[in-house]
């Protein structure tokens, strides 16, 4: 699939503000790392001109960066890869953000690096890293290190659900049709095992948490104003696990808030400072809800009503 780079976005996003399309624009800046850029939104050429980066580590999801800029005045642009759009379009229907305000130019994508690999792989400290031909190059204290690019592709994108974008109103890239390679395979092997074995897996792959609740921070389809994890009167405020039930109450609690309308982003995966795959508990709630009301993707299009908060004679009694 065709990828546009930096400069191809930096000419665009100006061209945006020039024509009073919009009156900002959402893009990546440098962050504190070489692997780590950050969302920062460009006023002016000048800023875009200066600061604006794009490269195989912008993988953020953009949706839920929208819902709170979409309440601001005027019209802001974003460039979407197309699995962002999936997320957009869950949260356009969702009424979490107005379609009006803002302006979706979609882009290629080829996939994007897992910093925990990558560092990984290296050992050391990473000072600068470039994405070429198929090969990511990185700059080490201990020299020059370069890696196959799928040695290094996060998993979300080494199982992509879909290099179509479902929402845009410019499309920058010749548009795609592919669709999942294998994403549930993980699932079924899961499913696959003892009773106990299942309930060992996840109990230690959770135990790992620390509540930091980046999961929660990063998804889309997390978007209530006061969260029960997050209000003191609620007894389940954000802190340390106190027992082996608290643990698992967090993330089960979440992954049933978000079944049916969870897109399958891999955000909580991403941000996860402990490497816990969340993804998978949305995963198997995503293939029961295929295997038991025909198959559904969330965000396919704008308007669709998830099989969970619809009723057809046809459902299954479970």
């Amino acid at each position: 699939m065709q990828k546009q780079n930096g400069t191809e976005l930096k000419n665009k996003a100006k061209q945006l503000l020039q024509n009073k399309t919009v009156d900002r624009v959402a893009g990546f800046c440098a962050g504190e790392f070489a692997y780590d850029p950050s969302p920062c939104v460009f006023y002016s050429a000048e800023e875009i001109e200066e600061n604006m980066i794009y490269d195989c580590f912008c993988s953020p999801n953009f949706s839920k960066f929208l819902v709170k800029e979409t309440k601001k005045p005027g019209r802001i642009a974003v460039f979407m890869k197309p699995c962002d759009t999936y997320s957009l379009n869950q949260l356009i229907t969702e009424h979490k953000i107005d379609k009006d305000k803002i302006y979706i130019a979609g882009i290629g994508c080829d996939g994007m690096v897992d910093v925990f690999k990558l560092r990984n792989k290296t050992g050391s400290a990473i000072l600068k890293a470039s994405c070429d031909n198929g090969a990511l190059t990185v700059k080490t204290p201990d020299g020059d290190m370069t890696f196959a690019f799928d040695e290094v592709l996060a998993e979300r994108c080494l199982v992509c659900k879909s290099k179509k974008h479902v929402y845009y109103d410019e499309l920058l890239c010749e548009p795609s049709f592919e669709t999942d390679t294998g994403r549930f395979d993980k699932v079924e092997q899961i499913e696959k095992m003892s009773a106990d074995a299942r309930y060992e897996f996840f109990r230690s792959e959770l135990s790992k948490c620390i509540r930091c609740n980046a999961c929660r921070d990063a998804c889309p389809a997390c978007t209530c104003e006061t969260c029960v994890f997050g209000e003191s009167s609620s007894g389940a405020e954000s802190r340390e696990n106190a027992n082996e039930f608290e643990e698992k109450l967090f993330h089960i609690i979440r992954a049933y808030h978000v079944a049916g309308r969870c897109t399958d982003c891999g955000e909580c995966s991403r941000v996860c400072p402990q490497r816990i795959p969340l993804h998978l508990l949305n995963r198997k709630f995503i293939l029961d809800i295929n295997r038991f009301y025909g198959v559904y993707q969330a965000g396919e299009t704008v308007g669709q009503i998830p099989p969970l908060t619809d009723k057809n004679e046809s459902d299954p009694e479970v």
